[in-house]
């Protein structure tokens, strides 16, 4: 089903790149952003889980510097029959933590110095154990996918918008342009298009994930302790952090801005709590 999702996902952004190349420079500007799209769907597949580690600035850590860290992954990938992942920390003071890679042999997580200095080992378990699921169910690809098109869809809109504030980018000989005003809205449609898209993937899977990581840890409460914590620290901790890559956090890191709440790609903290609460492991 995931392998089914990355194809869909990776077709819908390369139209959605078609059609602003369409709108900018009519059959030539559609043709070349086809090939950009493209190589995009190349760089975003094999190199997915540079992009995500990239746009969030994590660096590796040894076991030497983060014993724990290594002990409860090492424990927890041998229950859930999986690889060990490559282990990198963020920077950021807010407590948050997500898993990238295009499968469980190129696999990375990374977690923040807030985690590692807010959570006790038990709802530290259950984090790891949640972005694990997200590795060992297969989804971790079209999370990082979406980042990169999101990320690259942006970055076309503000380079757009400024085109089209000193004149470029208007009507083509081919058909194609839409004008300054068309132009303008294009900007505007192009990255709210893409949250819509990254906002219709993630949801779901954030439940499926926290199911399997209580079930590899054992029990849900530890992940359950940890998401209070997390969405309360999210609102009185920012994060600086590429919008394109929120939705890979186990919450979003950019919860406390109105305009991050409006596209949300994580369903709410106390749907998610009163699930693990309900959830019956044998």
């Amino acid at each position: 089903m995931n392998n089914f999702k990355v194809w869909l996902l990776m077709g819908l952004l390369s139209v959605l790149l078609v059609a602003i190349g369409g709108a900018l420079g009519g059959k030539s500007g559609a043709m070349l952003f086809f090939l950009i799209s493209l190589g995009m769907n190349f760089f975003s597949y094999y190199y997915s889980d540079r992009v995500a580690i990239s746009m969030t600035k994590a660096q590796p850590v040894s076991e030497e510097d983060a014993p724990e860290l290594y002990s409860i992954v090492r424990d927890l990938t041998q229950r859930a029959g999986l690889p060990m992942p490559r282990l990198y920390v963020t920077p950021s003071p807010q407590p948050n933590a997500f898993a990238t890679g295009r499968n469980p042999s190129h696999s990375a997580v990374a977690v923040t110095k807030g985690l590692l200095r807010l959570l006790n080992r038990s709802e530290l378990e259950g984090v790891l154990a949640h972005e694990l699921a997200h590795v060992k169910n297969r989804d971790i690809l079209v999370g990082t996918i979406a980042a990169t098109f999101a990320g690259a869809i942006t970055m076309i809109a503000n380079i757009i918008q400024w085109g089209a504030i000193f004149g470029m980018g208007g009507d083509d000989d081919e058909g194609g342009g839409l004008g300054f005003i068309g132009t303008i809205l294009l900007a505007m449609i192009a990255p709210i298009a893409a949250a819509i898209i990254q906002m219709a993937i993630s949801r779901s899977r954030e439940f499926m994930a926290d199911e399997t990581g209580a079930r590899t840890a054992g029990s849900g409460d530890g992940l359950a302790g940890a998401l209070l914590k997390l969405e309360s620290a999210s609102h009185r901790i920012p994060m600086q952090v590429n919008p394109a890559s929120s939705h890979l956090f186990i919450v979003n890191p950019l919860s406390g801005r109105s305009v991050a709440r409006l596209f949300s790609t994580h369903p709410p903290i106390s749907e998610r709590v009163e699930r693990l609460g309900k959830l019956r492991i044998k």
